[in-house]
């Protein structure tokens, strides 16, 4: 019988305070039930930068997460900061030693949300600082119904890996208020209607996707091709 791939996601952290006066690590536990339902083997990964090296020696393929935080804009050359961007440096540093070692591996990397957008800045990728103030026309990108339920559209791009998972386009639930501006040595493989880059992923890689939306609550049958495919290329 083959083993389950061992699969590493990140954990997004807290400073003392609310729930315990000690700093804590926190994942919603979706994101671990949707490697497990599909045949993974999850495994949380402690923000240690020195210890990525590590880690990635064990694993499988990695999952970037989401979070209610933001890439620093300093790591793709901006210098101003705009006034909605909330950082995490320590969990940034380790998710990059993390991705960086994975691609370096060519391991299986799916990116989520941050991670997606983390993906790009690490293969020279700018970002939009605050949607609302950058996209003229733009949707809300951050829904207030339930993120188990779709809230628009994507077009999934010709050519991609992530249209031979998927198809052509998908609905999907949005909670973010930054995207991708420049794609660096990515591609793009989806775009909402007005325009936001929804997708990225590198080409010559087995398995190398970011998507804006969080693909683990499965809001859409389409999110289980996505997991299903990343599992299958950590099989590989």
């Amino acid at each position: 019988m083959r083993q389950k791939p061992l699969i590493g996601l990140t954990l997004d952290a807290e400073q003392p305070g609310g729930w315990s006066k000690y700093p804590w690590y926190a994942l919603r536990q979706n994101y671990f039930a949707a490697v497990a339902a599909l045949g993974g083997l999850p495994v949380a990964l402690p923000h240690q930068q020195a210890l990525a090296a590590d880690y990635l020696s064990r694993l499988d393929g990695l999952i970037v997460t989401g979070g209610a935080f933001d890439v620093d804009p300093a790591l793709y050359g901006d210098a101003i900061r705009h006034e909605t961007v909330s950082l995490k440096a320590g969990r940034t540093q380790a998710e990059l030693a993390l991705l960086q070692g994975a691609l370096a591996r060519r391991m299986p990397v799916l990116g989520i949300c941050g991670g997606e957008q983390l993906l790009a800045v690490a293969l020279g990728g700018t970002l939009i600082q605050h949607i609302p103030d950058a996209v003229p026309g733009a949707l809300a990108h951050e829904q207030n119904t339930p993120h188990g339920e779709p809230a628009h559209e994507v077009r999934v791009l010709p050519g991609t890996k992530l249209f031979d998972i998927v198809g052509p386009a998908i609905w999907v639930n949005t909670s973010h208020h930054q995207a991708v501006k420049s794609v660096g040595r990515c591609v793009a493989n989806a775009l909402a209607p007005d325009g936001v880059i929804e997708g990225v992923e590198v080409p010559g890689q087995k398995f190398c996707i970011g998507v804006q939306w969080h693909p683990e609550y499965f809001a859409a049958p389409e999110d289980k091709l996505i997991f299903a495919a990343f599992l299958a290329a950590c099989h590989e």
